[in-house]
């Protein structure tokens, strides 16, 4: 493991004093709304930003896309392979929510709408940053602010991706598993819209006539079923289902949607080319599948495990006992992970509620981040790259 220039207990103890300053930008973050989707929505969120990240001394550059801007801070040296740190600030809550739950801090907690994913991450970043100010990072640093991570990063996926080429090393400070674990492996992530079309008719004078789309979309979702291999943690989920015009209506259309997780991209493959091939059961049906999202599993490979075993011995030097995990839920990190970079995701603050009402982020936890990114920024040097 390669030498700091910084001192870890330094850094930790300049860290305990950044209390004030990580709390502030966080409430301040959470007082405005980011849904994702909503471009127009999403400004006033990105001139918080945007201000955050000027002040940290680096080049600011931002990326607009029809889905929001997505903001890229430079700090560092020019040349060399950067540390890539994803974030993203939209969120799932929709505009108006800060205005009907205003964020506060109260008993050690930060708690409002979207505190917890992500933007707790996003302070340990910029404490992480304020931490490295007064020596500068050794090595180039890039930090991704994306506006469409909720949905999918339809419109952020190329900017992800193109760097997480040019990265050595990709810190991702999504939440934690349960007691600050990182995630050194995801299971990866498909969408896809089944749709059946046959033709309508009277269901009581003349059904012979009828093709019913909802009897063929139930006959489809049997063999959907069947896709699924719980013991290799393939999971196939029917999240939602439509169809038909009135009960006395031969259904002309029907439709659901699939989520579909798997823990390797050989199983993802599998049940992606199995719905793909589905054909119709009977005469006069018609089956198409619409694959709309997809994020390919973030395998645990050498490089990322080699990675972890120097992390946690970086991260003992401040007195953090870090453990990892997997996780059924996807991040940026899968982009990148299937490059064949390093990654370290879970790497933000712990807390509770993600998605949920009582969303929190506990304050003590938001500084030693901060110190444990700002020693993985110095201290993980890698090949990669």
């Amino acid at each position: 493991m390669s030498a700091t220039r910084i001192d870890p207990g330094g850094v930790l103890s300049r860290a305990a004093e950044l209390d004030d300053e990580v709390v502030a930008p966080r409430l301040g973050l959470a007082a405005v709304d980011a849904p994702s989707g909503d471009a127009a929505a999403l400004r006033d969120a990105e001139t918080v930003l945007a201000a955050e990240l000027r002040a940290t001394g680096g080049e600011l550059r931002r990326h607009p896309g029809p889905a929001g801007t997505h903001l890229e801070l430079r700090v560092g040296p020019v040349e060399g392979p950067p540390v890539l740190v994803l974030c993203h600030y939209d969120t799932v809550w929709p505009a108006g929510t800060a205005a009907r739950r205003p964020a506060g801090s109260a008993d050690g907690w930060v708690h409002g709408p979207g505190t917890y994913d992500m933007r707790g991450g996003i302070v340990a970043v910029l404490g992480a940053l304020r931490l490295l100010a007064p020596v500068g990072p050794s090595r180039p640093v890039r930090v991704l602010l994306t506006a469409d991570e909720e949905t999918g990063s339809a419109t952020a996926r190329d900017l992800i991706l193109r760097h997480g080429r040019e990265a050595a090393l990709v810190l991702v400070p999504e939440p934690p598993l349960a007691g600050g674990a990182l995630k050194t492996a995801r299971k990866g992530w498909a969408v896809y819209r089944l749709e059946t079309r046959g033709r309508a008719a009277h269901a009581g004078i003349e059904p012979e006539r009828g093709v019913s789309a909802a009897d063929e979309l139930v006959d489809q979702l049997l063999r959907v079923r069947m896709l699924a291999d719980p013991h290799v943690g393939t999971t196939v989920n029917v999240g939602t289902v439509q169809g038909g015009t009135a009960a006395n209506v031969v259904a002309e259309g029907a439709c659901a949607e699939l989520d579909v997780r798997a823990t390797c991209s050989a199983e993802q493959t599998r049940v992606d080319h199995a719905l793909v091939a589905l054909a119709p059961v009977r005469e006069g049906a018609d089956v198409r599948v619409h694959r709309l999202h997809m994020r390919p599993p973030m395998e645990r490979t050498a490089a990322i495990a080699e990675m972890f075993t120097r992390a946690r011995e970086l991260a003992a030097t401040i007195g953090i006992s870090l453990r990892e995990g997997s996780a059924g839920g996807t991040s940026d990190g899968n982009l990148v992970g299937a490059l064949g970079v390093p990654v370290l995701d879970g790497l933000g603050p712990e807390g509770a509620g993600a998605h949920a009402l009582d969303e929190r982020v506990r304050i003590a936890s938001l500084t030693d981040r901060a110190a444990l990114i700002a020693l993985l920024i110095e201290g993980l040097k890698t090949d990669v790259g």
